[in-house]
């Protein structure tokens, strides 16, 4: 497999990865009874995944370039979004064992108030001894113990729309221009286009959803168990939806050529 791919593949996982655990993120907030300081440390975890977009999307555009009349093209786009389902699952693993670093994170950075110190206490001798202390294995009573009457199946379905558009979008216009390559640049400024409507299931239900919820467990309106729930049933419909971008991929990369054709 060609050395960009292979890059490519890589920061896809990564990306995937943190955005599985930003679901667990609310929750270590709660816990900790720091919701700004928890989210202003995982900014530092967002900026390692938008560096990886940054560097994923010009390599993977260079290479369809270069490969525009492979047929392998199709397989390797599909590769893509698998890892990316593969990632959220292993993200979902993950959970239990970040929680647990992430809340120490927290508490560290409310009392040293400094990012890089933070950072450089993470690969200290005390920091990496208390990373392995952490490690933990998700249990089936976290699931089996979802009060699933209480789940709110209406945002759950948003979010797997959302992931399903948002994965399959990422990818589409860059396969897209591959199919017409004389407006492939144009493919590629309908990416927005798309990604749009997940931006707004996102921007508009799913964020304030979770962000009410969050407060309501803070003043007692809810329990923290029925907020856990919740959130592992974010993570179980971010994987679903992932998976199921493999079935949008094609018909939005058709839609995106469609568009380029008679915009």
């Amino acid at each position: 497999m060609d050395t960009q791919i292979i890059i490519v593949l890589v920061l896809n996982f990564l990306i995937s990865i943190i955005g599985t655990l930003a679901y667990s993120v609310r929750l270590v907030g709660v816990r900790t009874g720091k919701i700004a300081v928890t989210f202003a440390v995982f900014n530092v975890l967002m900026l390692v995944s938008r560096t990886a977009v940054t560097f994923q999307v010009p390599l993977l555009t260079k290479f369809v370039e270069s490969n525009s009349s492979s047929n392998d093209l199709l397989k390797i786009f599909n590769y893509i979004i698998l890892v990316s389902g593969i990632a959220s699952i292993v993200g979902a693993i993950l959970i239990p064992t970040f929680q647990r670093m992430f809340s120490k994170a927290v508490d560290h950075f409310s009392i040293e108030r400094s990012i890089p110190k933070l950072i450089i206490h993470s690969f200290s001798k005390t920091g990496i001894k208390y990373m392995k202390d952490s490690i933990a294995i998700p249990v089936k009573e976290s699931v089996t113990s979802i009060n699933f009457k209480n789940l709110p199946r209406r945002i759950l379905f948003y979010n797997f729309i959302s992931v399903a558009i948002i994965t399959a979008g990422a990818f589409a216009p860059i396969y897209a221009g591959s199919l017409v390559p004389e407006f492939s640049t144009t493919c590629l400024a309908l990416a927005p286009i798309i990604n749009g409507t997940a931006t707004i299931l996102t921007s508009i239900f799913i964020d304030p959803h979770l962000s009410i919820m969050t407060d309501d467990v803070i003043d007692g309106k809810c329990s923290e168990e029925d907020f856990r729930g919740c959130i592992i049933g974010m993570v179980g419909s971010k994987i679903v939806g992932t998976f199921t971008a493999l079935a949008l991929f094609i018909p939005a990369s058709y839609i995106i050529v469609f568009v380029a054709n008679y915009i």
